[in-house]
């Protein structure tokens, strides 16, 4: 692990987390074969969390690992879930400072004949702490007995989720999980370093798929209620507001943003589609004052050179605002890096932020970390498109969820449709972007969809509104960002209740 892992004051980066499911695999937390479950299935998996008390370090590493998760949330007290998380709720404890309860599994009939053990009070919040997520059942377990003393439980913090139905089981019974990483991801690291056949990847993501154990009733909630949530980052509750986001921004870009929003009382990001470079200088120096980020596509000029991303970066300077060069990077690790630091545009020199699909497999991350990550720059990964159609949707928006989590260090958030309907809340410190934003809903002919400023930011759950035509096609762009600027705001301190 890296030097930092594991300090309370440190930030845990994607190689931390990298390495330590390097190290489950070599104490044989996880193991591949054939092994036959209390169900009577026999998995190609076997995840066995009990083995960790034997290594202290790697046992302060995934305390530190969860912690992360859970950094943005509101609670007072927590429990671990009988018996592998104890010592990590204990280790958790310990490094935080924070209140623990026991529940007992069975309640002795002499004595005090309690069921939770520890110093409390009724309507005090309690975070739940598990090692493993297959169906929830364990979970629901022990929030039954918490919540018949009085405790209030809204989160779920584990290591893993097996991506068997446990997500949707709490989330239907209004608890939120927050996971560490996913058995996908695992998966993914541990075929990347050569110890896992994909054969055997893609037999356990079929055993997976085939062996849900819960699915949400029709018209169930896909997540928490608003009412028993605590302000999360992104969602239909009372959400935090961005400077207090920006503590736990774990990338600078990101960061930079929040900070600038909260500073600047603007959540607008003008796409800069226009006809060339002199009309695009032109548009930044108008809307400059009311925006937050300016967003390019530069493969659409004809020309480009050095001094054209100076005079942006003065731009930027000049009135406040991030440059974000939508370029939706898309290839191998070793192309994405040609692709951001070389070639005509040189995009890494000019741009804060830039973009990418998550297609190609979680090594285009490192490759364009490798480049931006010593800038200070960020990387915004696809998560749904506006485009009628599209087909980043479903499991493929909640492995993008999972990547950026596990990656903060240089990812800083999403783009994203409606964050307030996935699964489970994301970090505080990502950005949810939204484009296709309009102040009166449609569409066009080539399928892009609009919404209003009020609909993706409110019942959207986004952050930030990305506006094109409704600015650029304005007979005067400035006044029009000004209008876009207080619809946006005005939505985002509706938001926050």
């Amino acid at each position: 692990m890296s030097g930092n892992f594991g300090e309370t004051t440190g930030r845990i980066t994607a190689r931390d987390i990298e390495e330590l499911v390097l190290s489950l695999h070599s104490i044989q937390a996880v193991k591949f074969g054939e092994f036959t479950l209390k169900s009577g299935l026999v998995s190609p998996v076997y995840i066995d969390l009990r083995v960790i008390v034997s290594y202290p370090d790697v046992l302060r590493r995934v305390a530190e690992v969860m912690w992360e998760q859970v950094a943005g949330t509101q609670f007072e007290v927590m429990c671990g879930v009988p018996y592998t998380a104890l010592p990590i709720a204990t280790c958790m404890s310990l490094l935080h400072g924070s209140p623990m309860l026991m529940r007992r599994k069975e309640v002795k009939d002499y004595g005090t004949k309690k069921a939770i053990e520890g110093a409390f009070k009724a309507g005090q919040t309690c975070l739940i702490v598990e090692d493993l997520v297959t169906s929830g059942a364990s979970v629901m377990e022990t929030v039954a007995p918490l919540e018949a003393e009085g405790l209030k439980v809204a989160d779920v913090v584990v290591l893993i989720d097996r991506q068997q139905g446990g997500a949707a089981r709490m989330a239907s019974n209004g608890l939120r999980l927050h996971s560490a990483f996913t058995l996908t991801f695992i998966l993914d690291v541990l075929v990347r370093h050569g110890l896992v056949a994909p054969a055997t990847s893609d037999a356990v993501q079929a055993f997976l798929a085939a062996n849900q154990t819960f699915q949400a009733p029709s018209g169930a909630p896909s997540a928490a209620p608003a009412a028993a949530a605590p302000p999360v980052a992104n969602g239909t509750a009372a959400r935090l507001p961005f400077e207090e986001r920006a503590k736990a921004a774990q990338n600078a870009a990101g960061q930079r943003l929040l900070e600038l929003m909260a500073r600047k009382r603007s959540n607008l990001a003008v796409a800069a589609d226009v006809a060339d470079t002199a009309a695009m200088l032109r548009l930044a120096d108008q809307v400059g004052p009311d925006i937050c980020v300016f967003k390019t596509h530069v493969d659409i000029f004809s020309s480009w050179d050095a001094a054209t991303g100076a005079e942006l970066r003065r731009l930027a300077d000049k009135h406040d605002f991030l440059v974000f060069e939508d370029r939706k990077f898309a290839d191998i690790g070793n192309t994405v890096v040609a692709q951001y630091a070389g070639g005509v545009h040189r995009i890494a020199d000019w741009s804060d932020l830039t973009n990418a699909h998550l297609v190609p497999g979680p090594g285009i991350i490192d490759g364009l970390r490798s480049v931006g990550g010593p800038r200070g720059h960020g990387l915004l990964l696809l998560a749904e498109m506006s485009s009628k159609g599209a087909l980043a949707t479903g499991a493929y928006t909640q492995a993008v969820a999972q990547a950026a989590a596990a990656n903060q260090d240089f990812v800083m958030g999403f783009i994203s449709q409606a964050p307030a309907k996935w699964p489970a809340p994301t970090p505080p410190g990502l950005v949810h972007m939204t484009p296709g934003v309009q102040l009166a809903a449609g569409g066009d002919a080539l399928g892009q969809q609009y919404n209003t400023p009020a609909s993706v930011i409110g019942a959207g759950g986004s952050d930030v509104i990305i506006v094109g035509r409704g600015i650029i096609k304005a007979d005067d762009p400035a006044a029009a960002a000004a209008r876009y600027r207080a619809a946006g705001w005005a939505a985002y301190e509706a938001a926050l209740g």
